[in-house]
């Protein structure tokens, strides 16, 4: 497949279907780096061995950033996917909500050390023994909520149920096994349900609008919003998501801790036994995961961020302050992932929801950034798909960084 066409003013655009970030017609000519040119090829291979479609975008602070989408050739009858389609960034949103926190923090309206049961009086179970700060970095010591009988439903689309927060909540069991407040990390969603409600209740304001006011329209994020339902705007391009069906969902995820078996994902068929589950309603999610956002607007959020323009010093030193987290690659602080890679430490957050997964990095000082999106998330459990991504992820990150990108034998 041939390269995409290289837009005018320095920025090279490896999109497939030669469209710029917005899904405009793009200039002449083709992608001419040799890195532009591997990763256009790692993507592919993603793309072809089960990712299904990938959008990666690489900003160096160089006014050069490289934006490539590719997908699997059956995939372009429903959408041609384009670098600036609009994503569903999943659990990437807990690091805007706990920068929400944070700010919050600074004006001294919410302390790290209050507990829920001051701000959520009977809501949480050992809420008079949780703190903010436990929320933040994931050692409340509550469990999630996402496969529970009650919710699961919900989750894959086979109930059509607007879930309030403070429901989750009601439904969110205890860890197996259960741990003390403080002592361990262990990630749930049901946290971040929790600091969504503090945050309402600290500012008086709701969350979408603190978002809005407080995130992206200072930061002229134009494509970011917070879902409330299915609904994606009118006019707006945006990605396409897939995942596996039950069928193959349950040979995917056999002998692994995941969805029970015989659960499906609900919407229509598509070729190569997946379902496409884009209308998959993900409002649920909240400040835990419902920001819908693009590669550009997203890294633009994050370096600001970690930049330090968002918060003040001092908060800022909070956030990276981390506990261990080796199910994530590294360390976890307040919404933020310390995650080590083949060539070096990154900072962002990973998301996932049906039919799309993120994971989208800095480095220490905020100045590059690297955003790799997957059209589906349970897709890629599979061995051979999780390989192919990973050498994506790991090359993209590599040149973010500027150091050589791995061989395919480091990440495989």
């Amino acid at each position: 497949m041939a390269l995409a066409t290289c837009l005018g003013a320095g920025l090279v655009s490896c999109s497939d279907d030669g469209q710029d970030g917005t899904g405009t017609a793009a200039g002449r000519g083709t992608a001419n780096t040799p890195a532009a040119g591997r990763l256009s090829v790692l993507a592919q291979k993603a793309a072809d061995t089960g990712s299904l479609g990938v959008i990666v975008r690489i900003d160096r602070g160089d006014g050069k950033p490289v934006e490539i989408a590719r997908q699997a050739a059956w995939t372009k009858d429903a959408h041609r996917l384009a670098a600036g389609d609009r994503f569903r960034v999943g659990s990437n949103t807990k690091t805007l909500t706990a920068t929400l926190v944070l700010q919050q923090v600074a004006e001294r309206r919410i302390g790290l050390n209050d507990t829920v049961e001051k701000w959520l009086p009977g809501l949480v179970k050992r809420g008079d023994h949780i703190t903010v700060r436990m929320l933040l970095n994931h050692t409340s010591g509550l469990g999630d909520f996402l496969l529970t009988p009650e919710f699961l439903p919900s989750l894959t689309g086979q109930e059509q149920r607007t879930w309030k927060p403070e429901e989750l909540l009601a439904v969110t069991p205890e860890q197996d096994a259960p741990t003390e407040p403080g002592e361990k990390y262990s990630y749930s969603n049901a946290n971040y349900e929790a600091l969504g409600l503090i945050l309402e209740k600290a500012t008086g304001s709701s969350l979408a609008e603190l978002v809005e006011r407080k995130i992206t329209k200072p930061l002229g994020m134009k494509n970011s919003f917070l879902a409330t339902d299915a609904a994606w705007p009118a006019g707006k391009p945006h990605a396409t998501g897939y995942e596996p069906d039950a069928e193959r969902l349950k040979a995917l995820l056999s002998g692994t801790v995941g969805l029970p078996e015989g659960v499906g994902f609900a919407g229509p068929e598509r070729p190569g036994d997946t379902v496409d589950t884009t209308a998959i309603d993900p409002s649920w999610s909240w400040a835990a995961g419902g920001m819908v956002s693009t590669a550009r607007d997203w890294q633009r959020f994050l370096t600001t961020l970690m930049s330090g323009r968002l918060l003040p010093g001092a908060q800022m030193r909070q956030m990276r302050t981390t506990v261990d987290a080796p199910e994530e690659g590294g360390a976890y602080g307040l919404g933020l992932m310390k995650v080590d890679t083949p060539c070096g430490t990154v900072w962002g957050h990973t998301g996932g929801l049906p039919g799309y997964s993120s994971e989208i990095y800095t480095d220490a000082t905020g100045t590059r950034s690297v955003a790799v999106l997957t059209l589906t998330n349970f897709g890629i459990k599979d061995k051979k798909a999780a390989t192919a991504n990973k050498a994506l992820v790991d090359a993209a990150t590599c040149q973010m960084l500027g150091e050589r990108q791995p061989s395919n034998r480091t990440t495989a």
